[in-house]
């Protein structure tokens, strides 16, 4: 399997973001975003992905956080379609169960290029430091449209809204680096019937 790496640059009027993501790394990570919550929460998904990433972001802050944490969910979408390539001798499919204290989250996904979100959460708090908690639903449904990911996030329990937010950051890592893994016993085909992902 070859190199797995994309970069990414996007600038809009909003927005200005690079970012370069391996997908065989170790969970090294840096990332500025000019959220500080934000950014806590990329740096365990990297971590617990084992992806290197690192990623700048300068958005319209001062507007709110909006445009730069929906426009880091696209950049990042991107980079992984690009990163995969065909998705030859991939896993495709990723699923976790991640407890944080009280809370419980599952998340199931599928590399199938066809983005989609489905999620189930109740968050308590409408801030968690300097991030507005509505972002989340932002971000994620960027990340799969762009990635091309069908993706269900479902909150068995919690009741901390910082503690569900990082495990669903958490799970969102350990299923994508299962779906991501290569399948030796596949020997490099494309694990789709249509002969297309």
């Amino acid at each position: 399997m070859q190199t797995r790496k994309a970069e990414i640059n996007r600038q809009t009027a909003e927005t200005n973001i690079s970012l370069k993501l391996d997908l065989d790394g170790e969970g090294q990570y840096n990332i500025q975003t000019g959220i500080g919550f934000f950014d806590h929460m990329l740096n365990l998904w990297t971590k617990h992905g084992l992806f290197n990433l690192e990623l700048k972001a300068e958005g319209d802050l001062e507007v709110d956080g909006h445009h730069t944490v929906e426009d880091i969910g696209i950049c990042l979408g991107l980079a992984l379609k690009e990163a995969l390539g065909n998705k030859a001798g991939i896993t495709r499919y990723g699923h976790t169960l991640v407890p944080m204290d009280e809370a419980l989250i599952l998340v199931a996904l599928d590399l199938s290029g066809r983005g989609h979100l489905e999620l189930s959460v109740e968050l308590p708090s409408p801030k968690v430091g300097d991030f507005e908690t509505e972002l989340v639903e932002e971000f994620l449904r960027a990340l799969a449209i762009n990635g091309g990911i069908t993706l269900h996030v479902r909150q068995l329990s919690g009741r901390n809204t910082h503690h569900i937010i990082e495990g669903i950051f958490k799970a969102l890592g350990r299923a994508l680096r299962m779906a991501v893994e290569p399948d030796n016993r596949a020997k490099g085909a494309l694990p789709s019937t249509k002969g297309v992902l």
